[in-house]
């Protein structure tokens, strides 16, 4: 890595933190760098991690994000990407979520798969992932952007931490199996009105697939996936922005329902 780069994954992610820490929406970083690859978007995004848990905090598990191909054309991608899940982003689901926490908050209804084991090979095939997933449960992921206005490409998400936020997770509905997770429906409904459905299959062609990848992928940098961590599938339809005092009820055939309310804070 050149000097020049160095500095500028530096700037980035001082950019990055800085609009968390002031709640502040910020520029997009692709404009402080030079290589604008996917790679250096993973090197600031591993930066703010190290200062995170520098800080104290713990990482839980890890969010896949850009699973659906109508996003990745928008962003003139083709593959996800992930990020990572620290202990103080799990929201209950009994309690509200403080929107004061958050940005520019948008929310999105995904699988959430616990695993009961490593997946550190770099040969990961569907059967393995599943025998590894513990627990199924659906999940809502409140997404949001540092960059102001989203305007985002490819490196700005992956250096924000793949946009990540908050999540709530729903009950357990136990041991993966052979469940075919592709024909799982969902719905999203906003104060008693559907604003968002989809299904398992909009998920990569299905949410194990999007497992599959985010295992071999998090080991090829360094950070293979381990047991008792928690992973985001990635979205089963279109996500949906937050105001304050909604309330949101995502039903996911197979698996329940999980339900998250916001507090009546300003949300930028």
């Amino acid at each position: 890595m050149t000097s020049t780069l160095s500095t500028a994954i530096h700037q980035a992610a001082d950019l990055l933190r800085h609009s968390q820490e002031t709640r502040t929406p910020c520029a997009p970083v692709r404009d402080l760098l030079p290589d604008s690859s996917i790679a250096t978007g993973y090197a600031v995004q591993t930066l703010l991690t190290e200062g995170r848990l520098a800080q104290g905090r713990r990482i839980v598990g890890r969010k896949i994000g850009l699973t659906s191909p109508a996003v990745q054309a928008q962003l003139g991608v083709d593959q996800p990407d992930f990020g990572v899940l620290f202990d103080d982003l799990s929201c209950p689901p009994d309690r509200p979520v403080e929107i004061d926490r958050l940005l520019q908050p948008r929310i999105e209804a995904e699988v959430a798969f616990i695993l009961g084991a490593d997946l550190d090979t770099d040969d990961v095939r569907p059967d393995v992932a599943r025998a590894a997933v513990s627990d199924v449960v659906p999940a809502l992921e409140i997404v949001d952007s540092r960059i102001a206005g989203w305007d985002i490409t490819i490196v700005d998400t992956v250096a924000d931490n793949a946009s990540s936020g908050l999540y709530v997770l729903g009950a357990s509905t136990g041991r993966l199996g052979n469940r075919d997770l592709r024909d799982v429906t969902m719905t999203l409904e906003r104060d008693g009105q559907i604003v968002s459905t989809g299904s398992g299959a909009a998920c990569l062609g299905d949410p194990v697939t999007a497992l599959v990848w985010l295992a071999r992928t998090a080991r090829e940098y360094g950070a293979p996936l381990r047991a008792g961590e928690v992973i985001l599938s990635g979205a089963l339809g279109p996500m949906v922005p937050v105001t304050p005092g909604a309330h949101f009820t995502a039903s996911l055939t197979g698996l329940g329902t999980v339900e998250a309310r916001f507090s009546g804070g300003t949300a930028r």
